[in-house]
């Protein structure tokens, strides 16, 4: 997340302009800069009955013999957006219906076939299909379910993904966005560009579900850190150590959302800018709460809460996993830090 732009006031009107207040105002696309060999992207599924294919992901996953609640953590949503998508309200994009179908064993076509069964087959598992792990545990980049994220949202456990999109992180981070094809990243996931083409629509895909991941477990850990924090005070130190973790832990990810968002086509980058923005509030809010509770001024707050959060940041681009500091050294020093700028002094209790 390119932690650049400052934006006065989380509370401003949003004009024409697609502000991003953890990152950058994400700026048009530059002529030319999709001049990489693509083949032109194919339209969207014809429209399907977003109720039937509910259903359908219902049916898999009690044949599965998955909760709600479990699916829903292993496919990065929250319970309330995987309810949503069982019961038609929202339509899950191909991205997100190939990872139901990777989670429930079947194949994405059965989600989506008028003739599926309430018993899915099992999905004939290939090398292709098999789950994958890029690099060591503190290299994985796919968010993993927290068996309590209450308690958990400081662990980062090894985390499984796919080939093509484990192979499509690794190319954004070495040569850009625009430096990456998917014959490039075929090569790095080992497949076929057909094989590669038959789990993603295009380079824009990959780079979307990647993005996906990193808010969906951002927010799922920002918010699992705030909950129970006995004050305000409490709360914005978590807050802010979640934010370090998820930059250190995290930072291949973090370094893609800071330096791709202009990369995006305009209804995803408004769409994850929104998300971005949404983070941002919630430290601000936790600032102007611990600021209120410690009798202290909030003239600078919103400056104070775009230089901490541009702090956590710019994490990835310089912190390495074998450096002097580990994550949590980082995180706690980072909580230092906020609470240093915002004028309230850190006790030693305060870990």
């Amino acid at each position: 997340m390119d932690p650049r732009q400052i934006e006065p006031s989380a509370a401003k009107a949003r004009d024409s302009t697609e502000t991003d207040h953890l990152g950058t105002a994400s700026p048009p696309r530059e002529p030319g800069a999709r001049a990489d060999a693509q083949p032109a992207r194919p339209p969207a599924p014809a429209t399907f009955d977003r109720r039937a294919v509910g259903t359908r992901v219902r049916q898999a996953r009690n044949a599965a013999g998955l909760s709600l609640r479990t699916t829903a953590q292993r496919i990065g949503v929250s319970p309330a957006t995987l309810s949503a998508i069982e019961n038609g309200k929202t339509a899950p994009s191909v991205a997100r219906l190939i990872c139901l179908a990777e989670v429930l064993d079947v194949w994405a076509s059965h989600l989506l076939d008028d003739e599926y069964q309430p018993t899915p087959p099992p999905r004939r598992r290939t090398p292709d299909a098999t789950p994958h792990r890029s690099r060591g545990a503190d290299e994985s980049h796919s968010p993993a379910p927290l068996s309590d994220p209450t308690e958990h949202w400081r662990e980062f456990p090894p985390l499984d993904i796919d080939p093509v999109l484990s192979a499509a992180i690794d190319s954004f981070v070495d040569t850009g966005y625009h430096g990456a094809t998917m014959r490039s990243i075929a090569q790095r996931a080992g497949m076929s560009v057909p094989g590669v083409y038959h789990h993603y629509r295009d380079k824009q895909d990959l780079l979307v579900r990647a993005l996906d991941l990193t808010m969906d477990e951002l927010h799922r850990r920002v918010r699992a850190a705030r909950q129970h924090a006995p004050n305000a005070r409490r709360r914005l130190i978590r807050t802010v150590e979640a934010l370090a973790l998820f930059h250190t832990h995290r930072r291949e990810l973090a370094f893609i959302g800071a330096s791709e968002m202009r990369s995006l086509e305009p209804a995803d980058r408004t769409r994850i800018t929104m998300s971005r923005n949404e983070i941002q509030y919630l430290l601000d809010a936790d600032i102007d709460a611990a600021l209120a509770e410690a009798n202290r001024p909030g003239a600078h707050a919103r400056d104070a809460g775009r230089a901490i959060a541009t702090m956590c940041t710019a994490l990835p681009q310089w912190f390495r996993l074998d450096g002097p500091s580990t994550p949590e050294q980082i995180a706690t020093t980072y909580a230092d830090f906020a609470l240093g700028l915002l004028g309230l002094v850190p006790e030693p209790t305060e870990a």
